[in-house]
């Protein structure tokens, strides 16, 4: 990696690209900090703190939340609008064959998409200003005064989305998801400290933190694997006629990635476990209240019912998201189509059904290897001496898919540019 870096440092369109990407990163994080006046955030510390989908948010943020920034929101508005209109593709027609018309297409969709997250920007604008409200944490002040926090923590949003478009033109990597990675790799400092403060008050000793370093950097070493993984379903090509044009068969196959659902089921599995204790919050004196934080509820955090729950969360949405991702009766009849056929296994339904089975065991393999990883931090947090840790399995696997991504990105463009070296 660092030898790719390196090179890459050599080529003047890349080192622009990357002192690009590093300016755009000191403006996004500089935002970070420019705090929204009239806001108790002693308040909001807690509140980020409390195992619902504002912790989350706050990781995702990179701390805005619990600071309350001007980029408290970050890009969350933009990924929920990415999700659904991902998910509205397979579920409407006229979305469906639009994202089939190629890249006027896509990009009609991504317009669709910028217009939503600003709906959406907007709605969770005021969502958070109900939640800051009802802890206490908004000093009075007049109605114009509120419209211009939501208004102002929309345009931030809207800002991040406009900044990571430009750092995908202009810069390395897929935008949003860079802004994700700082946001989430700026809380590695605070990881430190706590282990740091954990040791010096006796709660941890030195064996300790060796261990849970191993172990994080064996989950670390695991997770590189999964994201390296694939099942490749091989595809063999039968030579055809067209006009007077004889085309050779060939020889293919069909790349099945292990993590390509991780992050998105861990995601949705995470809002269905912490949206009652998040709904909770709003009426915490209430029979449904004291119901989520029982003993014997499968919404109380750090318990051993909510990681099992978790983890079944955890595989059935990635073999959900898998299945409507990959469309399996799709592929066969496309493949069908190209004289295409998988060897030993008859076009048509015989496909199908065999496509079904394979992406089957993988989105179970991966959901498993996934639930693990979302899960031991939980069992960290509830039953060891490491309390407070910012670790997360959706942290880890976001990190490292954003970071494979990229360098797959900067190593394309090195190959691209030195592709003489290969004639040599």
């Amino acid at each position: 990696m660092l030898s790719t870096l390196r090179n890459a440092w050599k080529v003047k369109e890349l080192k622009q690209r990357m002192i690009f990407t590093l300016l755009m990163i000191a403006i996004f994080r500089m935002g970070n900090f420019i705090p929204v006046p009239g806001i108790d955030t002693s308040k909001l510390t807690t509140l980020a703190k409390s195992g619902t989908l504002f912790g989350f948010y706050d990781l995702l943020s990179g701390g805005a939340f619990s600071r309350f920034s001007i980029f408290a929101m970050g890009v969350t508005p933009y990924i929920n609008a990415s999700i659904i209109m991902q998910l509205l593709t397979f579920a409407i027609p006229s979305l469906e064959s639009l994202s089939k018309e190629g890249e006027e297409g896509r990009k009609k969709i991504q317009n669709y998409t910028k217009a939503f997250s600003i709906v959406l920007g907007f709605l969770q604008a005021f969502g958070t200003y109900a939640i800051i409200t009802g802890y206490g944490a908004l000093k009075p002040m007049s109605a114009f005064n509120i419209f211009v926090i939501m208004l102002t923590l929309t345009a931030a949003s809207t800002f991040l989305m406009w900044l990571g478009e430009k750092i995908t033109v202009k810069g390395l990597g897929n935008g949003v998801s860079v802004l994700i990675f700082v946001n989430i790799i700026s809380r590695l400092p605070q990881t430190v400290f706590k282990l740091s403060e954990l040791e010096s008050t006796g709660s941890v000793n030195i064996i300790q933190i060796i261990v849970f370093v191993a172990v994080s950097l064996l989950l670390l070493v695991g997770v590189v694997v999964t994201n390296k993984g694939e099942r490749r379903v091989p595809v063999q090509y039968a030579g055809k006629t067209t006009g007077r044009k004889m085309m050779k068969g060939g020889s293919s196959h069909i790349p099945i990635s292990m993590s390509s659902s991780g992050v998105i089921a861990i995601i949705f599995a995470m809002s269905v476990m912490q949206f009652p204790a998040t709904i909770a919050e709003f009426i915490p004196n209430s029979k449904f209240a004291t119901f989520i934080h029982g003993p014997y509820s499968l919404f109380k955090p750090n318990s051993w019912q909510y990681a099992v729950m978790y983890a079944i969360l955890i595989i059935f949405f990635s073999w959900f998201y898998t299945e409507i991702t990959f469309k399996p009766d799709e592929m066969a009849e496309n493949m069908h189509k190209s004289s295409g056929f998988i060897p030993g296994i008859r076009p048509g339904k015989p496909t199908q059904e065999f496509l079904e089975k394979v992406l089957l065991r993988v989105s179970i393999i991966g959901g498993v290897f996934a639930s693990i990883i979302a899960v031991l931090p939980i069992i960290i947090d509830g039953y060891t001496s490491f309390k407070g840790i910012s670790f997360g399995g959706t942290a880890l696997l976001i990190e490292v898919g954003v970071a494979l991504d990229t360098m797959r990105q900067l190593e394309s463009q090195l190959v691209m540019r030195h592709y003489k070296g290969f004639l040599k």
